[in-house]
């Protein structure tokens, strides 16, 4: 896996020595439960910073142990978060609010199962409504091509960076995928690339078109050996240091390019995957390829793409609506003169 940076507990070690039977205690147990049942590090880690923030408001009206919450305080909680202003002024989303409480029906149905408490309060919490969203921005042909052309392929890592977008813009994986990809996770005979334990913990096949290839073989060829330092852990793309890149330091190069394109659209990684599966969908793919691309385990996901590809949508518009053209009013318009003209003479 690609490195990452070491990061603090959110739940304190101190608070759970202070008491055995409490939350921060039976939090930790349950932490430590899904680690055991195989769950991925980012999401153990993602419940742990939730609860934790939980825990913090608990902290703060005495509530210590689990037989203390009820249903009422859990609702308390909901409106706090519901209440609750960010650094910037803004509450949080409905799916940031759903995103902390999720954690919360998880852990008190597991203190439930092993009659740590009586019922779960969490059982009948009704959360918010998540509105479905479609992608903020997504680039035609023309903008993707726009943004590649910003890397100078004269530079030995804009040689790297350009291996690296067209990857992005080729395959749709995810950041962390892309970080995470072996050298011999490329099959350049069959023109595919193997991502090992994504999302899920699941690992697919994809396709990666010639280009892409290309360009990947220029990096292998010219530029990697260059940056590998005494231990080569066979990660494809590597930093300036030898280390493979974060998914941070991903974001951070790709939005660069995005916003040296000056294309007047943001967006990084997930830019590009949104890209592929609207202009692969444009081109007649069907969407069940789609997510088995982008490993969209619901297929509801990935449907969300056929809202935006509007392409053939539109052409049907063009071709059926009476004012889709503005040709048609105009020979309307005329042929409305000529008649107003006639009837006077």
């Amino acid at each position: 896996m690609a490195r990452r940076r070491k990061r603090r507990p959110r739940i304190s070690p101190r608070d759970v020595a202070a008491d055995p039977e409490g939350l921060a205690a039976w939090m930790t147990q349950f932490l430590q439960d899904l680690r055991e049942k195989n769950y991925a590090q980012a999401t153990v880690e993602r419940r742990e910073d939730y609860l934790g923030l939980f825990l913090d408001w608990c902290k703060e009206r005495e509530l210590g142990r689990p037989l203390d919450i009820t249903r009422p305080i859990l609702e308390r909680y909901q409106r706090h978060l519901f209440y609750h202003r960010k650094a910037d002024g803004n509450p949080l989303s409905f799916r940031s609010q759903v995103n902390r409480l999720l954690p919360l029906r998880a852990f008190f149905k597991w203190l439930a199962r092993r009659n740590v408490i009586l019922y779960n309060p969490a059982g009948e919490l009704d959360l918010p409504r998540v509105e479905r969203r479609l992608p903020k921005a997504v680039l035609t042909a023309e903008e993707a091509e726009l943004v590649l052309d910003q890397v100078d392929p004269d530079d030995p890592l804009g040689i790297r960076d350009r291996a690296i977008l067209e990857t992005f813009y080729s395959t749709g994986l995810r950041r962390m995928e892309v970080a995470n990809l072996k050298v011999f996770d490329l099959d350049r005979e069959r023109g595919t690339a193997m991502v090992r334990q994504g999302k899920g913990k699941k690992d697919r096949m994809v396709p990666i078109g010639e280009r892409a290839i290309a360009w990947t073989e220029k990096y292998l060829l010219e530029v990697r050996p260059e940056l590998v330092v005494d231990l080569d852990e066979g990660f494809l793309f590597l930093t300036h240091r030898g280390e493979a890149f974060t998914p941070d330091r991903l974001t951070q190069m790709v939005g660069r390019y995005v916003e040296a394109a000056d294309i007047g659209k943001q967006g990084a990684c997930h830019l590009f995957r949104h890209t592929m599966a609207t202009i692969m969908l444009e081109n007649g793919a069907d969407v069940r390829f789609i997510q088995e691309m982008l490993g969209h385990a619901d297929l509801s996901s990935t449907q969300i793409y056929t809202q935006v590809a509007i392409r053939k949508l539109k052409e049907i518009h063009t071709a059926t609506h009476p004012s889709s053209k503005l040709e048609r009013f105009a020979s309307r318009t005329a042929n409305a003169d000529e008649a107003e003209e006639a009837a006077e003479a």
